[in-house]
């Protein structure tokens, strides 16, 4: 009965959704604000992969409309949280009398997210650790919840996207959903970053407890920091040695180790009391192929040169636009508003006048979707590279990006 309930409310509010983009596509003035407050509280309640998909949406702010994407973006940080007899049942579930581990727990999570949410705790030895626990019952209605968002992504017909392609991103979707349920992953993936950048003194990632750890219950040591999102404030160095971080970190993980975290929005990034980028939440880290790397270097490359030819051959090499007719003017827009970020020397990240010509560019791009045609995988990296240079733009980060991708180039060309 409560799984028909859930289900009567996700297919509402994608008719809701449906007929607002409906609307919008024949002309008319969708009310974008009371949607996104519609989807904020229907999803807020339910939790899973209908407010995961939300969330990653709320990453293409250049996307869509922009009172739609604030009540969006309002999931990452202000979700309503579950109530804390549900969370204790998970608790229970995994350590049987939680007081024989905990000398208290908080009972206000200072996190919640689509999958589970966070609670502060204190051991007996007096260590403050966190608790990533598990909503209950997800897994259970999981794979009919997964049903209702494959229904729902298929609006994205309304962006003209092959059946076929919308079909492939939601298993791309579904595999990394999947995924987040399984906490012991995610300690192994804390453990290997950990291990991984044991040397770099402008990193810091949780350590998993394992002793701690069980069903539906992923056990950290504690690390404060400010979120990300709060930092636009902060002063230049810092922001600017965060930017720096980011940017190495992410070149580092891609290029030398083939992964990246996959779930870039705000929340999960901070800075310590030492300005250090802290590093939350590997639930989502997906593998990124060498090939695949170069395919995408050669892309850039051909933009940078401003080569529409070139930049056609290469979107066809990673898998996109097999038909006629190649988008020769978009190809040629898109070299032009991507050029000022490669300009030589430092390019401010915070230049309005970029991010202006990108979000202008981004739904032209979407509406050519149906000519470009790209592949599941490329399309689920594209979402998470834009989610990590949006971070860069809030933070205003100053990189000579010039420099950076000089050595890629070279390695894709080899």
């Amino acid at each position: 009965m409560r799984e028909r309930g859930r289900r009567r409310r996700l297919l509402g509010l994608g008719s809701r959704t449906g007929g607002a983009l409906l609307k919008h596509r024949l002309g008319g003035q969708a009310d974008w604000r009371a949607l996104g407050e519609a989807l904020f509280e229907g999803l807020s309640e339910l939790k899973g992969p209908a407010m995961k998909l939300a969330q990653i949406m709320a990453q293409w702010d250049d996307l869509l409309p922009a009172d739609l994407a604030d009540e969006l973006a309002r999931l990452q940080r202000q979700a309503e949280p579950m109530p804390w007899g549900d969370i204790r049942r998970t608790l229970e579930n995994c350590y049987g009398d939680p007081a024989t581990y905990f000398a208290s727990i908080e009972q206000r999570p200072f996190a919640s997210a689509s999958m589970g949410q966070v609670h502060r705790a204190s051991t007996h030895d007096g260590e403050t650790v966190v608790l990533k626990v598990q909503y209950p019952g997800l897994a259970e209605v999981l794979e009919d919840d997964l049903r209702q968002v494959h229904r729902l992504m298929r609006l994205g017909r309304w962006l003209r996207m092959p059946q076929v392609r919308l079909d492939a991103l939601f298993e791309e979707l579904a595999a990394s959903l999947r995924g987040e349920l399984d906490y012991r992953a995610e300690a192994e993936a804390l453990a290997r970053y950990r291990a991984r950048y044991a040397q770099r003194d402008d990193l810091v990632i949780p350590e998993p407890l394992p002793a701690l750890c069980g069903p539906g219950v992923l056990a950290m040591r504690h690390v404060s920091g400010t979120p990300l999102r709060e930092l636009e404030g902060a002063d230049d160095a810092t922001r600017q040695r965060l930017g720096t971080a980011l940017a190495d970190w992410l070149t580092e993980e891609l290029f030398t180790h083939g992964e990246l975290h996959a779930d870039p929005h705000a929340g999960n990034f901070a800075a310590d009391a030492e300005g250090r980028l802290v590093i939350y939440d590997l639930g989502a880290v997906i593998e990124v192929p060498a090939e695949r790397l170069k395919a995408m270097m050669r892309l850039l490359e051909a933009t940078l040169a401003g080569d529409p030819m070139a930049m056609d051959e290469a979107v066809m090499t990673l898998g996109g636009r097999q038909g006629q007719g190649a988008p020769l003017a978009l190809y040629r827009e898109s070299a032009d508003a991507v050029a000022p970020l490669f300009q030589p020397g430092p390019q401010d990240f915070g230049d309005v006048r970029v991010h202006r010509r990108l979000r202008e560019l981004s739904p032209k791009v979407w509406a050519a979707m149906d000519r470009l045609q790209p592949p599941a995988d490329t399309l689920l990296l594209s979402r998470t590279l834009n989610g990590h240079y949006w971070n860069l733009v809030r933070l205003g980060a100053r990189l000579d990006m010039a420099a950076r991708v000089r050595p890629l180039l070279a390695w894709a060309s080899s």
